[in-house]
């Protein structure tokens, strides 16, 4: 990790010495739901989706592949008037899945403050929010938003959001709902990291409010810089009906709580035809050799680590950026990616060297249009201590409109 600051401090230092000073009249990222929210038309649709192919490869054994109509996704904005809209994002998923992964109502108060409520997606890194197929390289999105933030990771909550233009500055701050850690059954593992604990706002509870919030810096041309943070406890059903001076039950519950403190930082460069973008990430989690005694499964312990780190960098080229008359993209990537959900452990768990990954991404992105993309990759993932990569090829298709 002190490498990558060493060698992400100078770079960056560089970028912000050669890079001219922008108009800050907007941000240079939209994802489509602020797209939705900019649009002058009462009522506004658009949607995206994505198409996949997944072949794996083994040396030892022979593999089928996979192909999933991963997502469908249709994404509707009302005007009720000038300063109140409504946003929501209905997900279909592997065509047998329904999801909704937005339902927000935004009023604006000023030029620089926005109030929303309703299902929020946690502002949390880049994909997070920006996760429509044409946003970003590869097949799939970056493991560590996959292992370390879980996206897509939406809960019920409300706050402020905003665009400070004199200052270059997007933010936002929300309290919501925390991961469900635990109702019967403990949610969260070494394995799958906080993953299973997203609620979804799929009648979801709440014990203890949570604050998530991030600032985005966009004032020089071509760079975007975001710091997001996310802090409280996971939820739990043991608080429920509990009386006020009934220690034995409180300190029960207070077992089956971990407590979360996720930052993260993330940055995207683009260049002329140069696109640069990365991001890292650190969670702290409290808590956790209780949460894992009592949550212990026939005498064998629960693995939850008590910090979890990931990071990647990614750079790309278009290699159509000289062709005139085209808004094709063609665009080869290399991104390289390590996450641990055991970075490190408590009390009695033994950290397990097969929850630090290596990965290394590398492929192409053909761009057809604004909003129509062909992609394809191959992906490595090696755990910490294995002698081989594991490799699996993706094809896909990507839509946004």
């Amino acid at each position: 990790m002190k490498r990558l600051f060493a060698f992400t401090l100078p770079v960056l230092t560089t970028i912000f010495l050669q890079a001219q000073t922008n108009d800050p009249a907007k941000p240079d990222y939209q994802n489509l739901a602020d797209q939705l929210l900019s649009s002058g038309s009462p009522l506004t649709i658009g949607g995206y989706g994505e198409v996949h192919y997944h072949q794996p490869f083994s040396s030892d054994a022979r593999m089928n592949g996979e192909l999933d109509v991963h997502r469908m996704v249709i994404l509707f904005g009302y005007q009720f008037s000038e300063r109140t809209r409504f946003v929501t994002e209905l997900e279909f998923e592997h065509v047998s899945e329904v999801y909704v992964e937005q339902a927000f109502l935004q009023h604006k108060l000023n030029r620089a403050v926005n109030l929303r409520a309703g299902l929020l997606l946690i502002p949390m890194g880049i994909v997070n929010e920006y996760h429509e197929p044409t946003t970003f390289n590869g097949v799939e999105r970056p493991l560590i938003d996959n292992k370390i933030t879980p996206t897509t990771w939406r809960e019920v909550g409300a706050g402020l959001s905003g665009i400070i233009q004199s200052a270059a500055l997007k933010y936002q701050a929300y309290v919501v709902n925390g991961f469900n850690g635990y109702d019967g059954t403990a949610k969260l593992n070494g394995k799958n990291g906080l993953r299973s604990g997203r609620q979804k706002g799929a009648s979801s509870y709440i014990s203890s409010p949570n604050f998530t919030g991030k600032v985005e810096y966009y004032g020089i041309r071509g760079l975007n810089l975001g710091l997001s943070g996310y802090f409280g406890d996971t939820q739990s059903t043991l608080y429920d009906g509990i009386e006020k001076d009934d220690d034995a039950a409180l300190a029960k519950a207070d077992s089956s709580v971990v407590g979360i403190s996720m930052i993260g930082l993330d940055a995207r460069y683009n260049l002329k035809g140069l696109q640069l973008r990365g991001q890292l990430y650190r969670v702290n989690l409290s808590n956790t050799s209780a949460y894992n005694h009592f949550t212990a499964n026939d005498g064998s312990l629960n693995d939850l680590g008590s910090r979890m780190s990931g990071y990647y960098i990614e750079a790309g080229y278009n290699l159509f950026r000289h062709l005139e008359k085209t808004k094709t993209e063609l665009i080869p990537f290399l991104r390289l990616e390590g996450y641990d959900t055991h970075a490190e452990v408590s009390g009695e768990i033994i950290r397990k060297e097969s929850y630090k990954n290596c990965v290394i991404t590398s492929g192409l992105t053909l761009r057809l249009a604004q909003g129509a993309v062909l992609k394809t990759d191959l992906q490595m993932v090696k755990p910490d201590g294995a002698d081989r990569y594991s490799k699996v090829f993706s094809m896909g298709v990507g839509v946004m409109f």
